[in-house]
């Protein structure tokens, strides 16, 4: 983004919030506690844990910077599709902020194939270090949830296409995806009735805050539509 003024604030924040949310939406929250329940048990230390757990979340953001990057690139890439893109967006923008916003708040199933090798590898894996941490977050990032992958492919995507924001929003992204996932490894250092008094927090604000999202999105959507799609005002 070359000019980063109130559109470009404002985007690099809408692109944080999404990963945070996504980060702690219940699918999301739940495999991530699991990730770092299941690193922190093969550890020693809490500093071990903690170390561990960071580069867990460091490895989850490298997976949504790649995937960004060459989704975005390629969408930007062939100027007939980029050119339709830009200046057609708005109009496609609506419909899919309202998909977004009824999947956000569970008015549309959305059902995505399950990851089973998350089962097999928590049933057989070995953490070894914080390179199979980073490894594990590498991977486990791949298993996208309804929520986020609503949140990153139909919220962030065109947000950064719009923008032509290759790496920067997704980065943000994935850097608002490893704030609650490093918080929980700091707290797992400090003890497993810590994260579980976390994990009830956490569950509680996200519910209102995935809400307020939802809500949001679709109003948005709904002016989009109405001015862009449909062409009404």
């Amino acid at each position: 983004m070359s000019d980063f003024g109130f559109g470009s604030t404002f985007a690099a924040l809408t692109a944080f919030w999404l990963g945070v949310l996504s980060a702690v939406s219940p699918c999301g929250l739940a495999t991530n506690i699991a990730a770092i329940a299941f690193i922190g048990k093969n550890v020693k230390s809490p500093s071990s844990a903690v170390w561990s757990g960071l580069f867990y979340a460091l490895g989850r953001t490298t997976t949504y910077v790649v995937i960004g990057m060459v989704v975005v690139a390629g969408l930007t890439a062939v100027h007939v599709l980029s050119n339709f893109l830009q200046t057609s967006m708005n109009r496609f923008l609506g419909p899919l902020l309202i998909l977004v916003g009824m999947v956000t708040l569970d008015l549309l199933p959305l059902r995505l194939p399950e990851a089973g090798f998350l089962t097999r590898f928590r049933s057989n894996g070995k953490v070894q270090g914080i390179a199979g941490a980073f490894g594990i977050g590498l991977v486990f990032a791949l298993a996208f949830c309804p929520v986020s992958a609503a949140l990153f492919f139909g919220g962030l995507i065109p947000l950064a296409v719009e923008k032509q924001s290759t790496l920067l929003l997704p980065f943000i992204f994935g850097l608002g995806t490893a704030i609650p996932v490093a918080a929980f490894a700091v707290v797992l250092g400090a003890g497993a009735y810590s994260l579980s008094r976390l994990f009830a927090a956490v569950t509680a604000v996200e519910l209102w805050a995935r809400r307020v999202t939802g809500v949001v999105f679709i109003g948005i959507g709904i002016y989009f539509t109405l001015v862009y799609t449909l062409e009404l005002f």
